[in-house]
């Protein structure tokens, strides 16, 4: 693989040799890096970005390698599809790969591209709405109660509500309660005001609570 700025020809090779390797959400697999500072001449991930725009082929499978994971548990939490999390996993490393050269080294890699994970996965769920003529719905599957345990039970429920909320609602619950992000972090994954991440988490907060209520999954 060639550095992302060589051409149309680098990207076609980026499309069958970057490849993501999905799990069933994990959830010790998808942490954040340490969040100290980023100091860009000890930034491992910075160190990456700049030996794949200067042509190295080993570079930018370091990165997928190291973020394959906890970008398509991201992916699967708000699609809630297994294939659908890959496609948008896979895409969002490919357009990370064709728009390398226009990362800013000030930011972290991860929160870059994450951001573009999200968004690929709210793409998808959109395209599948309008392919079907219709919104989304939870999956039909329910766990037996009988053969689960009562945190799994409170798991599923809980998975299946936020399939009812709207995509963007959903990421946002996501990235806060599931990933455990600080409003901060999200602010610069979605790219708007940590003052605008709050009232959106209100929102959605309050919109969880309503469906669940429907539902007779709380009191």
């Amino acid at each position: 693989m060639t550095g992302p700025d060589k051409g149309r020809e680098a990207t076609g090779a980026s499309r069958t040799s970057v490849e993501v390797c999905p799990a069933p959400p994990a959830e010790s697999s998808d942490q954040l890096p340490g969040e100290a500072p980023v100091i860009m001449a000890k930034d491992p991930d910075a160190m990456l970005v700049r030996a794949c725009l200067a042509g190295d082929p080993t570079a930018y499978e370091a990165l997928v390698h190291r973020y394959s994971v906890p970008l398509f548990n991201a992916a699967y939490r708000i699609t809630h599809s297994r294939d659908d999390a890959v496609d948008a996993t896979q895409s969002a490393f490919v357009n990370a790969y064709e728009r390398l050269h226009t990362f800013n080294f000030s930011h972290r890699f991860f929160s870059w591209i994450y951001r573009i994970t999200i968004n690929e996965a709210l793409d998808v769920v959109g395209r599948r709405r309008r392919e079907a003529g219709l919104d989304a719905s939870p999956s039909a599957a329910t766990p037996d109660p009988a053969s689960e345990y009562a945190e799994h039970e409170r798991t599923q429920l809980l998975e299946r509500a936020l399939m009812e909320l709207k995509p963007d609602q959903r990421a946002i619950i996501v990235l806060k309660h599931i990933r455990g992000l600080s409003y901060a972090e999200i602010a610069e994954i979605l790219q708007i005001p940590e003052k605008k991440v709050k009232s959106r988490l209100f929102e959605a907060r309050e919109r969880l609570r309503q469906v669940m209520r429907q539902r007779g999954w709380l009191a």
